[in-house]
């Protein structure tokens, strides 16, 4: 069956990066048969520069989110899931199920030229392979190069770039329009049988720091809500904040990822209400858990 590729971009104020991200898709040995890049509200020149790049790049179209869809003007866009609500609002403007792939990308990710072509390939390869994405790396402190951040590639995929094969896509019913969206599709994928992983040697250069849009503490403490909402145990949560801690800045980010956590708890922020969910986060994080400690189970004679 021949590939078809849809590609859907999010975007808000990115006027420092949009020209650099689309010349990237741009020249992609393997491009997306169809870019739909969803302006959300952008209120400097991104506009201007999408209308532009239009003209240049034959996959691209933009379209530009009604304020209704936006829900207001607001400080926190991680917190009510503003990228996810503006993804779907492009996968609902095409007719999405012609395509055998569906990935998103943010506009602020820089890919490397080969990147649609090898992901493809990797799917190609693996039947059962779902969801899949690259590496990123994000600005060095200093500004001294790139520095790749460290996720757990063997089932983690970065939000700012993934890629769904449409059987998944469907499987999973969609990407939920809620906080904790990038950690929910990728269990959910797993529930179904289907393969996540980031590819090592694929990497995306990522121009705006983790975390940063609306304040590093901030997004830190929001990842610890995600965690919350996921399910995640607070001893999985607690060994998680002291890696944090080791990102800038140091200490603190490690204190708001768990505050995030525990702020959750106590106000009974809603979880995905779902049992299967539940048990099948819990049972992965206990298997990861005793792996990292060097644990096996017997095996059975």
């Amino acid at each position: 069956m021949t590939q078809r590729l849809l590609l859907i971009s999010p975007v808000r104020n990115e006027e420092a990066h949009i020209e650099r991200i689309a010349q990237a898709v741009a020249r992609q040995s393997r491009a997306p048969d169809l870019w739909v890049v969803v302006n959300d509200g952008s209120t400097d020149r991104t506009s201007e520069l999408l209308a532009k790049l239009s003209e240049q790049i034959d996959c691209l179209s933009v379209l530009d989110a009604p304020p209704v869809a936006r829900k207001g003007v607001v400080n926190d866009r991680l917190a009510l899931a503003a990228e996810v609500r503006a993804f779907n609002l492009g996968l609902e403007s095409v007719d999405w199920r012609s395509f055998t792939h569906i990935a998103k990308l943010d506009g602020d990710t820089e890919l490397p030229p080969d990147y649609f072509e090898r992901i493809l390939g990797e799917f190609e390869r693996d039947p059962m392979l779902g969801l899949a994405g690259g590496m990123y790396a994000d600005p060095a402190p200093g500004g001294d190069g790139w520095e790749v951040v460290g996720i757990p590639s063997d089932h983690h995929v970065p939000g700012t770039l993934k890629c769904y094969s449409l059987e998944c896509f469907q499987a999973i019913g969609g990407l939920p329009e809620r906080l904790g969206w990038d950690t929910i599709d990728e269990t959910y994928a797993r529930i179904h049988g289907y393969r996540t992983r980031a590819f090592d040697d694929l990497v995306a250069l990522h121009h705006r720091p983790r975390a940063s849009a609306d304040g590093t503490l901030r997004g830190r403490a929001r990842h610890g809500q995600c965690a919350y909402i996921a399910h995640f145990t607070l001893s999985w949560v607690t060994l998680r904040a002291l890696k944090v801690a080791l990102a800038p800045p140091r200490g603190l980010s490690g204190v708001a990822f768990l505050y995030g956590y525990l702020r959750s708890a106590v106000r009974r922020t809603p979880r995905v209400d779902d049992p299967v969910f539940r048990r099948f986060v819990r049972r992965e994080l206990r298997a990861r858990m005793l792996a990292a400690v060097g644990f096996r189970m017997p095996r059975r004679a």
